[in-house]
């Protein structure tokens, strides 16, 4: 029997995101269902009553909650195709660790930059810049964080780039002057098909980011 796969999302969420490019690299088919993140549906609710966000995998009507576990799920139940975390236990947990460390520092620093403004925003662009050094370094002269492969931490870190032109909008910066090599990576992710297709457009998530800083009185 074919597996159902259901993926609740937002078009504009780096979260969901990593879940459609894991998805992707896997080549699995799904139904990918869109989420009114301000009218949320009954089933998101049915299926996330913790935290009630999205991305939500649900697959043979089993729910998977929060972006980098999916990822890992995904990673162990179609392991044939496409590994995204290494097999070595250290380097699986180094891999964990990056994933984590974007999620815990990058995530609320850019929406600093996007949805405040002043010395608040000033002072989280820098934070921020020195985030995607640190990142930088780490990536060092490798093609992927995971090494030759594209692996857990690029899926964590690539769908950023779909906020990298908001971000360098809004804050006033470059982040291809700050950090080139990072730069280099995104574009050398983006050749890939299970990247390309899964992120939103730059200019669309501006837009949309502009729009919610009008609504929450920001502009």
């Amino acid at each position: 029997m074919a597996d159902e796969i259901i993926l609740l999302d937002f078009w504009a969420s780096m979260f969901g995101m990593r879940v459609r490019v894991a998805l992707a690299e896997k080549g699995l088919k799904y139904e990918k269902r869109e989420e009114d993140l301000w009218n949320k549906s009954p089933l998101l609710l049915e299926v996330n009553p913790v935290h009630k966000k999205i991305p939500v995998l649900i697959h043979n009507g089993k729910p998977i909650c929060e972006s980098m576990i999916i990822v890992q799920y995904i990673d162990e139940v179609w392991n044939h195709k496409s590994p995204l975390l290494p097999t070595d236990p250290y380097q699986r947990a180094q891999a964990r660790f990056w994933a984590d460390y974007i999620d815990k520092k990058l995530y609320d620093l850019g929406k600093k930059i996007l949805l405040t403004k002043g010395e608040e925003q000033e002072t989280a662009k820098k934070e921020f810049i020195e985030c995607l050094k640190l990142l930088e370094g780490e990536l060092g002269e490798k093609p992927y964080f995971g090494g030759e492969n594209f692996g857990f931490v690029d899926v964590a870190l690539v769908t950023f780039s779909s906020r990298f032109y908001a971000y360098e909008s809004i804050g006033n910066f470059s982040i291809e002057a700050e950090c080139p090599k990072l730069i280099a990576w995104t574009k050398r992710c983006m050749q890939k098909e299970s990247v390309s297709s899964s992120l939103a457009d730059p200019h669309k998530v501006h837009a949309f980011v502009m729009g919610l800083r009008k609504k929450t009185g920001i502009e």
